[in-house]
């Protein structure tokens, strides 16, 4: 059950305005409280008691994005350039806790990626204790040698400055610069350090599935999302069935 807070800590929390702004909403009679307005900035309210110009509170508790991420977009909220947060509703930028993405893409790779405000099942997704896969397509510059299949699934390979070989990973070949990588583990940079490693360098990347849960399922073109909850996620994620 919701704990109740402040009217104007409610709404500024979910991205709605600062608090001078509440009062302000309160005064033209927009905010009601179990269908009668709103006396004060200080009541203390759930979110479902909550209506904004007779609307109900978006994403009062809490919001998890399935999201396309496209080329060129980068997922801080600090770098130069197009952000993953331009393609979604400017209020939700002022959410909080804030939202964050579950383990980034970098700027020239493109696919599947989880936004939440949901710590814990950022760390679901992201720990290698929870054992959820995140598949690869990638286009590389030149054809695999031959070893690269069996050194990535040895649990060996050591990529420069780390202090710790990778897990265990799946190569599976679709011909000999076209490939699919299954890791268990998100490190900076990994698919393209790990291609590095074996000189060769990674021309296109793609995250198509994070567990179970595949790119293609969700119909999304790049730069579009839609919404789910942290429970919906996990099951699509988790499914018995292959990727």
């Amino acid at each position: 059950m919701m704990k109740p807070e402040r009217l104007d800590k409610l709404l500024s929390n979910l991205g709605y305005g600062i608090r001078k702004d509440v009062a302000h909403w309160i005064r033209r009679g927009w905010v009601t409280i179990d269908g009668e307005r709103a006396t004060s900035p200080a009541q203390k309210v759930v979110a479902d008691q909550v209506r904004l110009e007779g609307k109900e509170l978006d994403h009062a508790h809490g919001l998890t994005i399935i999201y396309h991420k496209p080329l060129g977009a980068v997922c801080s909220r600090k770098e130069d350039g197009l952000l993953i947060y331009e393609d979604f509703p400017e209020r939700w930028i002022g959410r909080k806790p804030p939202l964050s993405s579950v383990g980034r893409l970098d700027k020239e790779t493109s696919g599947l990626l989880i936004i939440t405000d949901d710590g814990q099942l950022n760390h679901q997704l992201t720990s290698p204790k929870k054992h959820i896969s995140k598949t690869y397509a990638v286009t590389l510059d030149k054809p695999l040698s031959g070893h690269e299949k069996a050194l990535f699934a040895s649990g060996k390979l050591m990529l420069e400055t780390d202090d710790r070989p990778c897990l265990p990973a799946e190569l599976n070949e679709i011909n000999e610069t076209e490939v699919t990588l299954v890791l268990h583990e998100g490190r900076y940079h990994q698919v393209r350090r790990m291609f590095a490693a074996v000189e060769n360098h990674v021309k296109t990347l793609t995250r198509t599935h994070i567990g179970s849960l595949s790119l293609s399922e969700t119909g999304l073109k790049p730069g579009s999302y839609q919404t789910t909850t942290p429970h919906e996620l996990m099951q699509l994620v988790t499914r018995s069935h292959k990727p």
